[in-house]
């Protein structure tokens, strides 16, 4: 679930105050309370390289603390290699996308079934890690027209248990205390050394910092730690459904998965 900090790589000619506080990027509305409403989509930031519109696009979703710049490399080598559009998108409370306390499955794919179509997409070929992997399926599951194609990659449809402890990590965050005007450098060495006490992986610490910016003179998490927090146990679950995609899917593997029994 959570997005490692590895880097992708492509084989051979194929498919690489004195405390922080939150980012404080466009808010969506809540849905809550409106229980025989639809999801409301946020406007999602993505990135989209250029290619041929007759082929299917790659779109690529990311994990949980993730964001759309973790396939920067695999996506530009995708798009010069094969010469379709390729697309990165920022899920709800992560990059640079809006934060929102609405936080499932459900309004992650309806995030997907707004911007999709409006970007002329459909169908693609999805492609989603981890967090994204569920959103990329729930997504097919619901409206298959809109999918060509479906990769999961280091997940499957059903609850997740990993040994990773998703809720303490987020308090560890939120914890996290550093003085104002400090150089970027520090923040992050300040930051790194306080989550050590609970994060012993240093790759998994340095995978979160990336979400540690600096705004206003301040560092901030860019990611909705309250919302996260609050809807963990959502994005560790799988919503239960009755519907069958029938197109072609792959489902890729880690070796040493702890996400896939």
């Amino acid at each position: 679930m959570l997005s490692r900090a590895r880097a992708w790589r492509l084989p051979y000619g194929g498919l690489e105050p004195s405390k922080t506080c939150f980012f404080r990027g466009p808010v969506a509305p809540s849905s809550s309370g409106r229980s025989s409403a639809e999801p409301r989509p946020v406007p999602l930031s993505y990135k989209l390289l250029d290619g041929e519109a007759a082929r299917p696009a790659l779109v690529f979703l990311h994990g949980l603390f993730g964001c759309k710049t973790n396939f920067n490399s695999i996506a530009k080598a995708l798009a010069q290699q094969t010469g379709r559009r390729v697309l990165t998108v920022d899920a709800r409370n992560h990059g640079d996308s809006p934060h929102s306390p609405d936080m499932s499955y459900e309004v992650m794919s309806q995030d997907l079934q707004d911007l999709l179509p409006r970007l002329g997409l459909v169908p693609c070929v999805l492609i989603g890690h981890s967090m994204g992997g569920k959103t990329a399926m729930l997504l097919a599951l619901q409206r298959p027209e809109l999918v060509e194609r479906l990769v999961a990659v280091d997940i499957s449809p059903v609850e997740t248990t990993p040994s990773l402890d998703f809720p303490a990590y987020m308090a560890a965050m939120k914890a996290i205390d550093i003085p104002d005007e400090v150089s970027r450098s520090c923040a992050r060495k300040l930051a790194d050394k306080q989550l050590s006490s609970l994060i012993q992986d240093p790759a998994v610490r340095q995978f979160l910092l990336t979400n540690l910016v600096e705004a206003d003179g301040r560092f901030v998490w860019r990611v909705n730690l309250d919302a996260l927090a609050q809807h963990v146990d959502k994005i560790l679950a799988f919503p239960p459904r009755q519907e069958f995609y029938p197109g072609p899917t792959l489902f890729l593997l880690g070796g040493n998965s702890e996400f896939v029994q």
